[in-house]
């Protein structure tokens, strides 16, 4: 029997003998709406696919039908029947009488949109049934190198894909709508403190090097070891999220419209100690005093009032090590589900791991590839700037100028290519601490001691790539102590004193 010669009736099952979701009746009308007036397709071409379709047929009719109509040609009774073999039949009729009995019996256009979105819905539900029993499935026959945690990701990934896929948004738009998106940004920046088109990251000088951190985008930031990477995103990440205000929206949702909820990836550091390096920071309390309870009674007091203020604050902290790039992601989108999620902080980068089970420096280069291409492609499905940390190569130690330059990422040009912004943390402290002339009082210890000291507690943040807008480099003030990055106030920039 030919594989259309099923009716339209006869619908497949769900479990326990239950009917799957469906509606015949509006994918006749639709299929029929759009045979009498091909105008009609267009209206759900951007989220309607052949299988949203349940019944088997329709599918077929609605592919055939948009392969046309996309052509330039018409779609009617007449011309879809010679796409389809002589003995087909549907519903115990032939092809050419159901086609005209489509297109006689669809009552309207007006409604063809509902109906499409009708259909759409019903298979968001199929696929979520479908979902639920391989899920059970699996666990039943998990093959032994699936492990549980596997299964949980693989079933949060398929979940997030079909709430995203399909909506009824999408496609062009006219000049004067992307006009008002435009301009609506810009009202938005306007009023946000700051006048920022992004995030602001808590640092003025730095906003106003890069407008903030951009939605969708994937920022790169490396420096060699002790450079200050990890303190400088950990202050961005507290920034963010202390400043976080929302408003409540006609539907009940809120909408962040200062600061941001974050989520922080700290593949090397436990959350004991991202939160003793934050708490340093905020109380100005040297950390290495916290950690050993070398503190006053006046600073154990500060500790406690900071710890009482900083409850609230919506800064989300997975301090689990080696993990995937597809678990990271399965992570961020549960985090954005339950709690919000407006900026993602992964330090750092080359902790990440692949889903290949081998590892060796020949497959490393792939394995970055992978992750750089994934955190992108995160950050586009998530709508959020996602702020990963990176190591620089050796080769910057033997040059005589040390600022770090794109070619010095580590292990694959796909951080480049991938990253939208990228940014260098840069000491010079660091390496004049470390090159002090043996003999003091001589001329070139005093030319040392004095640029020492024009570069004592300087950082530099170079912008070595970003789409939206020029390079450069931004000066800020680090306090080692405090683990701090601030802008930077000069001696020679200080108001007069008025004695």
């Amino acid at each position: 029997m030919n594989q259309l010669a099923r009716r339209p009736e006869e619908t497949p099952t769900a479990p326990l003998g239950r009917t799957a979701p469906h509606n015949v009746e509006a994918e006749r009308q639709l299929l029929g709406a759009i045979l009498v007036n091909n105008e009609v397709f267009y209206r759900v071409s951007d989220f309607l696919e052949p299988g949203h379709f349940m019944i088997e047929a329709h599918r077929a009719i609605f592919e055939k039908a948009s392969a046309l109509i996309r052509s330039g040609k018409t779609a009617s009774p007449i011309t879809l029947k010679t796409f389809f073999t002589g003995d087909d039949k549907i519903a115990d009729v032939t092809v050419l009488q159901y086609l005209l009995r489509l297109a006689s019996e669809a009552t309207t256009i007006i409604n063809a949109e509902d109906f499409g979105r009708i259909i759409h819905d019903l298979a968001v539900r199929r696929n979520l049934i479908r979902i639920g029993e391989d899920v059970v499935n699996v666990a039943f026959d998990a093959p032994i190198e699936m492990t549980p945690r596997h299964q949980i990701e693989e079933a949060e990934k398929k979940l997030f894909a079909l709430a995203e896929k399909g909506r009824y948004d999408g496609g062009f738009v006219d000049f004067s709508t992307a006009l008002k998106l435009s301009v609506d940004m810009a009202a938005a920046a306007f009023q946000r403190e700051g006048t920022l088109s992004g995030i602001s990251t808590g640092i003025r000088t730095l906003d106003e090097k890069v407008g903030g951190l951009q939605r969708s985008d994937l920022i790169i930031l490396a420096g060699r070891p002790a450079m200050g990477k990890t303190s400088l995103a950990t202050n961005i990440a507290y920034n963010i999220a202390a400043n976080y205000r929302a408003e409540e929206q006609a539907d009940g949702t809120m909408k962040t419209v200062d600061g941001g909820i974050v989520g922080f990836f700290s593949l090397e550091m436990s959350v004991e100690q991202l939160a003793t390096r934050v708490m340093s920071e905020q109380t100005e309390i040297a950390s290495h005093k916290i950690r050993r309870g070398e503190i006053s009674e006046a600073e154990w007091e500060r500790l406690v009032a900071y710890a009482q203020t900083s409850q609230t604050v919506p800064l989300y902290i997975d301090q689990t090590g080696g993990i995937s790039i597809s678990a990271l992601a399965a992570r961020a989108r549960r985090l954005k589900r339950q709690r919000g999620l407006d900026v993602l902080i992964v330090d750092y980068l080359q902790l990440l791991t692949g889903s290949g089970s081998k590892r060796g420096s020949e497959n490393r280069v792939q394995e970055i590839t992978e992750i750089t291409t994934g955190l992108k492609a995160l950050a586009k499905e998530l709508e959020v700037p996602i702020v990963a940390l990176s190591q620089l190569s050796r080769q910057v130690e033997n040059r005589e100028d040390k600022r770090p330059q794109l070619s010095d990422l580590r292990e694959s040009g796909s951080i480049e290519q991938d990253a939208d912004v990228v940014m260098f943390v840069y000491r010079e402290e660091y390496y004049l601490k470390n090159a002090e002339p043996q003999e003091k009082g001589t001329e070139a210890w005093f030319k040392w001691e004095e640029k020492f000291n024009r570069m004592r507690g300087v950082a530099e943040v170079i912008i070595g790539k970003q789409r939206h807008g020029p390079t450069g480099t931004a000066e800020l003030q680090f306090n080692g102590e405090f683990t701090r990055f601030s802008d930077l106030i000069r001696d020679d920039h200080l108001p007069v004193r008025m004695d």
